[in-house]
């Protein structure tokens, strides 16, 4: 199955209308999404509408911390089975995981701020949310250190993958350590603690974002292809002259 989508060409004729459907689709989401939390979800008892924050910081790290992961599991598919195109999908996934990751601690800070009463502290998962930041910044910049596409994929999926340790810390690392940020709430293997007013625009966000990011990331792999098959042609034209 992987064989069949493994193909550029396919990839290209499928994401020319599932990119647009996502885009158009995340979009619609993500607006009605925002103005039902915003609007007409209750405030919290405790927090208030500061709470509301969450509408916008939960979704960019989940899917933040998914980006990350299908950047491993692409490097993982490169690095084992050769396909270019894993190669192309971690690279073009990258920057949209960067931007969610700090969205995640932006937001996560203007959080923070009324209620631990302070912007930033050491947190086990804020750190280790910024060092999942870190490593996306320092993927991206190991890959442009390289003059040859296969040296930089290789170099840049041994990083990522030995990062993708990272992602059980973020994830348990409010169980593991006694942190100020809160357990988790909105999935959990016992079901969510969240009411249903609360817990439904919630999903209804994470799903916008989500789609979202798949656009955005097929968007960037579409260029990439063709930047690649562009420079791979001016490569043949120039033997060809030579």
């Amino acid at each position: 199955m992987f064989s069949t989508f493994a193909n550029p060409h396919r990839f290209l004729a499928l994401s020319k209308w599932l990119m647009p459907l996502f885009a158009v689709l995340g979009a619609i989401i993500v607006a009605t999404g925002w103005a039902w939390a915003f609007f007409f979800v209750p405030e919290e008892l405790y927090q208030g509408a500061t709470a509301k924050i969450m509408y916008i910081h939960v979704p960019a790290a989940m899917v933040s911390l998914a980006a990350y992961a299908s950047m491993a599991v692409c490097s993982l598919l490169f690095l084992t089975l050769k396909h270019s195109i894993a190669d192309v999908a971690a690279k073009s996934a990258a920057p949209v995981a960067a931007a969610l990751s700090f969205i995640c601690l932006v937001t996560g800070s203007l959080w923070g701020r009324p209620t631990w009463g302070t912007y930033w502290v050491w947190d086990a998962r804020l750190t280790s949310m910024l060092f999942q930041l870190f490593l996306i910044l320092g993927y991206m910049a190991l890959r442009s250190a390289f003059q040859r596409e296969q040296d930089a994929a290789r170099a840049g999926a041994i990083l990522c993958l030995v990062g993708a340790v990272n992602l059980p810390i973020i994830k348990f690392s409010v169980e593991w350590w006694n942190t100020l940020h809160q357990p988790a709430g909105f999935i959990t293997l016992g079901g969510s603690s969240y009411a249903p007013e609360f817990y439904w625009p919630l999903w209804y966000n994470l799903i916008g974002i989500g789609l979202v990011f798949g656009a955005l990331m097929m968007a960037a792999m579409r260029a990439e292809i063709f930047n690649r098959q562009y420079e791979a042609k001016l490569a043949r034209m120039n033997r060809s002259a030579a």
